[in-house]
């Protein structure tokens, strides 16, 4: 999971703006971040390993000259954990092209391979973004064109397209062109368009929009290319027909900032209902629970957590102090570092949990060692009794577009069944959210989704081209053992 930011500004130099906008999305990505711009003359790019207000600590780094520029954060799915794999990538060949991109080609190594034969390219990373940016300008060198113009970009975009499997949104400058931004044909990652008086913005999520003064405009469409000119002006095309939305669910779950939208689907009111739904549950097949407390999580689960006590008629309470600067803990590499970091992370108000019978909420229970550890916090704090329940169903599969899952042999509900997850993470009770009820929480906010990409909880994948082989060697590269 990564962010991706792009703004044209009439007048100004972009740099500064791409920088404050990056901080808005920097819950997608902690590793790292770089910004590139276009002043019509020359490509400019800064970029470096750490978070973004450690990337460009030095005002000397936000000196990019340019009314166009790109933006990414960094969480990596694919390749090494060094700044060689740090975005956004450039290329000169045939013309000057920077490229951001938030999510994974299932059939990089393919198009790679490809590439390699022709003798076009050379690769300096295993990102599948830099195969991404080859790919594109080989098929825009293919348009055999004298003076490059649109209908080159949409040509070009048409053949990749046609040959990149997965999930992905990008945005990228072209030399001579301007912004260039599209989005795979299952609008699997999302990408969204913002406007105000003088500019244009094209950012992940639509919070970053709202931060920054920009009003909504519109999601790309799946399958859809938008390019923005150097002279503001903007085009869109439907480059791919035949699509077939399939939102990521884990986006409302997890990902997203609460004050986005996805889609036309609000990321708060879906967590609403996530709540609602839950607590339906618990009332339903645990009438005995007798919960004295609902404690969420934080930060994620915090407005599931509130519906459920509305539900139960229980007290919402915060229970956990959190250490504000240490990063999201699911999406640090390693198990030794992850333990670390929930110990780091966050404090217990004992007095909040002594004597009491305690529902923890959590937006979702992936290796399950987080939730252990902070059930054993709360048991040391005097608790009678201590539930957990969970906003998304049990994360059984892989993710291969874009969510760095742990392989399946580190998920803690894969080959187990909810018996055995209670009893390893030693709740007095476990309840999960119904794959059935996760959806309706989504679908409800726009009715005319009827799919979403949910293959951590089904194992389906909506593509329909991951093979067992390309599961086998992403289980491989995934497990802790060999990250550690």
């Amino acid at each position: 999971m990564c962010g991706i930011i792009a703004i044209y500004h009439k007048k100004k130099n972009v740099a500064s703006d791409i920088y404050d906008a990056l901080i808005q999305v920097q819950h997608r990505g902690q590793d790292a971040a770089g910004i590139s711009t276009w002043d019509s003359n020359r490509m400019y790019l800064y970029k470096e390993l750490g978070l973004v207000t450690e990337v460009f600590k030095a005002n000397s780094s936000l000196n990019l000259e340019g009314n166009l520029g790109v933006g990414h954060v960094r969480y990596p799915t694919a390749g090494k954990d060094d700044v060689s794999e740090a975005q956004p990538f450039h290329t000169s060949n045939p013309v000057n092209v920077s490229l951001a991109h938030n999510g994974t080609l299932t059939n990089s190594e393919k198009i790679r391979s490809s590439l390699l034969k022709t003798r076009f390219c050379q690769f300096n990373t295993q990102s599948d973004s830099e195969v991404l940016l080859n790919l594109f300008t080989r098929e825009l060198f293919k348009t055999n064109y004298r003076k490059l113009a649109k209908s080159h970009v949409f040509s070009a975009l048409n053949n990749v397209f046609s040959q990149c499997e997965g999930g992905y949104a990008v945005t990228m400058l072209v030399a001579g062109i301007g912004i260039v931004s599209f989005r795979d044909p299952h609008g699997i990652r999302p990408l969204v368009i913002g406007k105000n008086k003088d500019s244009y913005m094209v950012a992940s999520e639509s919070g970053a929009l709202t931060a920054l003064g920009y009003n909504f405009l519109r999601d790309v469409n799946p399958g859809e290319a938008v390019i923005i000119e150097e002279d503001g002006s903007l085009t869109s095309r439907q480059v791919v027909k035949d699509v077939n939305h399939h939102p990521c669910l884990f986006e409302f779950v997890y990902f997203s900032r609460p004050d986005s939208t996805i889609d036309s689907i609000s990321v708060h009111k879906s967590r609403l209902r996530m709540g609602d739904f839950l607590g339906e549950n618990i009332l339903q097949n645990y009438p005995s629970l007798n919960v004295d407390v609902v404690v969420p999580i934080p930060d994620t689960s915090r407005t599931s957590a509130m519906q459920v006590a509305y539900k139960l008629k229980a007290k919402y309470r915060e229970g956990f102090i959190k250490n504000r600067y240490i990063g999201r803990t699911f999406i640090m590499p390693g198990q030794n570092m992850r333990k670390k970091s929930v110990a780091h992370k966050l404090s217990p108000i004992k007095l909040e949990f002594k004597g009491k019978n305690v529902l923890l909420v959590d937006d979702s229970i992936v290796r399950g060692n987080t939730s252990k550890k902070i059930i054993e916090m709360v048991k040391k704090c005097g608790a009678k009794k201590v539930y957990l329940a969970s906003a998304s169903p049990p994360i059984r599969h892989q993710n291969v577009y874009g969510i760095d899952m742990p392989a399946v042999k580190d998920l803690i509900a894969h080959g187990r069944n909810i018996k055995e997850i209670k009893e390893y993470i030693q709740a007095d009770e476990l309840i999960y959210q119904s794959l059935e009820d996760l959806k309706r929480s989504a679908h409800i906010g726009n009715p005319m989704i009827k799919n979403f990409e949910d293959s951590v909880f089904t194992g389906k994948y909506c593509t329909g081209t991951v093979s067992k082989k390309y599961l086998e060697t992403l289980e491989e590269s995934r497990l802790d053992s060999s990250r550690n």
